[in-house]
């Protein structure tokens, strides 16, 4: 009998032990000293009903610090923005393992973080009030839709660390909107797909350090990176598949990625590795749009800004492949390129750019037939100090020449291949102080053009 006692005794402590830290925790409250809604609640309460609208549940689990917001699987409507107010609640996580759809049937965006970081990126200027209590939000593994056409999938202001990873967002206007100031974002394996606005939107946001990697973003009508009215540095977008993103933009100048630096100020960009692709419906469209003028509010002395690398991608099927104007410093390498239906490269107003070792060719795929009604031309106009060497140009369509350099001076044209043009070849005109040498420029189609033709200019070296 003592020793039953003794074994039912040590069962009961072992059983307090384990529960005492649960039982005697204090229940969560809010800062006006209500009980906060916990997990337990949350996933309790949330309701897959067709009628039903679990943004209040939400936004209080998000008030009462839940912090770790993590969905169970289910369909879930939501009226209304949740707002995260990263100075108030503290780090926000909203996570799912792929299995949750967020569906938002009001306007404005289905996630809201609103943070108050207002230094750089260096560690000296982060205050510890940001560092501890506002790093680092994240939303992971989650779909958003919506029903309401000025619903918005992620849209973060003043944060630093933002990360979205493995989450689909879909049939929303712009998928993931960027404004005021924000550092160090990563978004990451995500799929912004089928929306009437913008995948990526940098608006008017002043950014630094922003990795766009391994995504898809496809399909979306405005633009798949898009960064307008902004001061951005080190945006880097690396091996992901952007793609027929100017579905609703017949008579705007969008591209799968344009960065618009007109009265505001774009540079040190990194472009590698990606596939993009598709949107020659599009009377102005194109892969690669840089437009680096700042008329207003320079960011330097220079009106010209740029520092861009476009390296080893694979670009095709646009109204233009890669579209540069008032760039400074940009090199373009390792690309394949073709199916440019006004122009592959397009260089208009630039300075110190390079390019080499690319391959423009005249492919055709998808049974768009054999390209006779693209022109896949490259032009440069008005650009100086420029490099274009070791380039493979194949196959140019019916236009009148395959390379042109137009207006430009101190141009080094070296090494190139300029193989089966319909007319002529390449073209200088009215070019100054410019060499052209070893070069390969063979195979006119229609035999009623040159290989190689100087008009104007002066101080130029041509060798054969």
């Amino acid at each position: 009998m003592r020793r039953l006692l003794i074994v039912v005794a040590t069962l009961l402590l072992a059983s307090f032990l384990y529960w005492y830290p649960f039982l005697s925790a204090q229940t969560p409250v809010t800062k006006d000293g209500a009980a906060a809604v916990t997990t337990a609640d949350l996933l309790g309460g949330l309701s897959t009903a067709d009628g039903a609208d679990n943004a209040g549940l939400i936004q209080r689990a998000v008030d009462g610090g839940t912090a770790q917001i993590r969905f169970p699987k289910g369909r879930y409507r939501i009226s209304k923005t949740i707002t995260v107010n990263l100075a108030e609640v503290g780090p926000t996580s909203f996570s799912s393992d792929g299995t949750t759809t967020l569906v938002m049937t009001g306007p404005g965006p289905a996630i809201r973080y609103i943070g108050t970081h207002g230094g750089t990126a260096s560690p000296h200027t982060m205050k510890p009030i940001v560092w501890e209590g506002q790093r680092t939000p994240l939303v992971d593994g989650l779909e958003i839709t919506a029903t309401h056409p000025e619903a918005d999938g992620i849209a973060a202001k003043g944060t630093m660390q933002l990360t979205v990873s493995r989450t689909t967002i879909t049939h929303v206007r712009h998928a993931v909107r960027l404004q005021e100031r924000n550092r160090n974002v990563t978004l990451s394996e995500c799929h912004l797909y089928d929306n009437h606005g913008i995948g990526v939107f940098l608006d008017g946001v002043n950014l630094h350090q922003i990795n766009v990697a391994n995504c898809h973003i496809s399909y979306n009508d405005a633009g798949g990176i898009v960064a307008k009215q902004s001061e951005i540095r080190n945006l880097q977008v690396g091996t992901c598949e952007v793609e027929g993103n100017m579905g609703g933009a017949e008579s705007l100048p969008t591209a799968n990625i344009l960065l618009d630096s007109t009265d505001s100020s774009i540079g040190e960009v990194a472009i590698v590795g990606c596939t993009i692709q598709h949107g020659h419906d599009a009377p102005q469209s194109a892969n690669i749009r840089i437009l680096g003028r700042c008329t207003k509010r320079p960011f330097t002395e220079e009106l010209r800004h740029g520092n861009i690398t476009i390296a080893n991608n694979v670009l095709s099927d646009v109204r233009v492949n890669i579209e540069l104007q008032e760039v400074r410093g940009a090199a373009i390498t390792g690309n394949t390129i073709w199916k440019g239906y006004d122009h592959n490269l397009r260089v208009v107003g630039c300075k110190n750019i390079v390019v080499g070792n690319n391959v423009f060719d005249r492919n055709p795929r998808y049974g768009y037939g054999d390209g006779n009604d693209a022109k896949l031309g490259i032009l440069f106009r008005d650009t100086q100090d420029s490099l274009f060497s070791a380039n493979h140009i194949y196959g140019c369509g019916d236009i009148p020449v395959a390379v042109q350099f137009v207006h430009c001076q101190r141009m080094n044209i070296q090494g190139c291949s300029v193989l089966d043009f319909a007319h002529s070849g390449m073209l200088l005109q009215d070019c100054v102080k410019s060499r052209v040498g070893n070069n390969l420029i063979d195979g006119e189609i229609a035999g009623d053009g040159f290989g190689l033709r100087v008009q104007g200019g002066r101080d130029n070296v041509i060798e054969q």
